[in-house]
């Protein structure tokens, strides 16, 4: 292999970590332009020249007591990659967050001498801060994309590097919303509510019911109401038409998406979305959001009791308070989403002042992060001009 043909192991299992390494990927080829990626990925890593060993989504599962079914299929896949990678060891392993997954992977591998970056920081400060034990044995860099969180590696004596929020280079500051709306077909005055239930199976399982059915009822009280969900795929799209044709819900008028999740958020008046990634896009499209979780009962319990914060949407995270609404497992109730919703859509000041509060965020996550992020990697591969 000449320098430039240097083959860097890659796995993310989930479409955030997808788009986020994508985005790494994109910043290293101009550094490495005969660079070999390989590992798991999905669409967006696809199209940057990696290798899948097998589709992403076979990795995608949510909640403690959900991956118990099916832990020895995923961890076959995590033994199989490792043995391939002990066999052909790459310049180092990156994995995309997913840490269930990557950081066991990384700690074996670091184990054996190869190099190891993971891509986003568990929620260590919101949840399972014991897990930094684990991350010191099996990250050799860490990259983080809240600026807060690079003083807790710097004091675990974890090598960190802060490269901002990539989303917020990729969502204008000043969204375009007259051309989303063109681009779905939607009328520049109708007033428009997203629905985002997931892109993950078990996310569908749980609010895509109480999702539509908050719609059902806010179509109820403003019939010219227009409702959009954008679908991950054919199977999110497959599973989220059964599960509302089964709940009695198929009347309502809720139209279907095939990706296109940014233009259907840059679209809307307000948008009611699942916990995780997704509300930091809709925060940085500066638009009102009611948050919702729910996964398994028994979770839940456990779940509950092990969080540090009373937050859990990434918004109001970094925003240390209530800036939207949040309606966990039982509290998200289809009438307690529609009215918070509804509250939303009819209070134009409340709008204004939540807009500037996210612009000023998105500001403060903006870096040339593609680019930060590939100096790190090529520093701990020993490349770096």
């Amino acid at each position: 292999m000449t320098p430039s043909e240097v083959s860097l192991a890659l796995v993310a299992g989930e479409v955030s970590g997808d788009m986020l390494a994508a985005r790494l990927m994109a910043g290293l080829r101009p550094h490495l332009p005969g660079a070999h990626f390989h590992g798991i990925g999905g669409p967006c890593m696809l199209e940057q020249g990696l290798v899948s060993d097998v589709p992403m989504d076979t990795l995608t599962v949510r909640g403690l007591f959900e991956v118990i079914p099916r832990y020895r299929e995923i961890k076959g896949i995590q033994n199989r990659l490792r043995d391939r990678l002990l066999l052909e060891p790459p310049a180092a392993f990156i994995g995309a967050d997913y840490p269930g997954f990557n950081l066991g992977l990384e700690e074996q591998l670091r184990a054996q001498g190869i190099p190891t970056i993971h891509f986003v920081s568990p929620q260590i400060w919101a949840w399972r801060g014991g897990r930094i034990k684990q991350i010191k044995r099996a990250v050799s860099h860490m990259l983080v994309i809240f600026p807060f969180e690079e003083a807790i590696y710097r004091a675990a004596g974890v090598p960190v590097t802060y490269i901002g929020h990539p989303l917020a280079e990729m969502i204008p500051l000043a969204p375009d919303v007259a051309a989303a709306r063109a681009a779905l077909g939607l009328s520049a005055d109708a007033r428009v509510v997203t629905l985002m239930p997931g892109s993950r199976m078990g996310e569908l399982k749980y609010l895509a019911e109480p999702f539509v059915a908050a719609a059902k009822l806010l179509a109820a009280r403003d019939p010219n109401l227009v409702f959009i969900a954008p679908m991950a795929g054919e199977r999110q799209r497959a599973s989220f038409s059964a599960i509302v044709n089964a709940a009695g819900l198929g009347d309502v008028p809720v139209k279907l998406v095939d990706g296109q999740s940014h233009a259907c958020i840059a679209a809307a008046d307000a948008v009611l979305v699942a916990s995780g990634t997704a509300t930091l896009e809709v925060a940085l499209f500066k638009k009102p959001m009611v948050i919702a979780y729910k996964v398994m009962r028994a979770s839940w319990e456990i779940m509950r009791h092990m969080g540090y914060q009373p937050w859990i949407g990434l918004p109001n995270i970094l925003a240390r308070e209530f800036v939207v609404p949040e309606y966990l497992q039982h509290a998200a109730t289809p009438l307690a989403l529609a009215d918070a919703i509804w509250r939303q859509l009819d209070d134009p000041t409340g709008r204004e002042q939540l807009a500037r509060r996210f612009l000023e965020m998105h500001h403060g996550l903006l870096r040339d992060s593609a680019q930060a992020s590939a100096e790190a990697v090529l520093r701990v591969i020993g490349r770096q001009k």
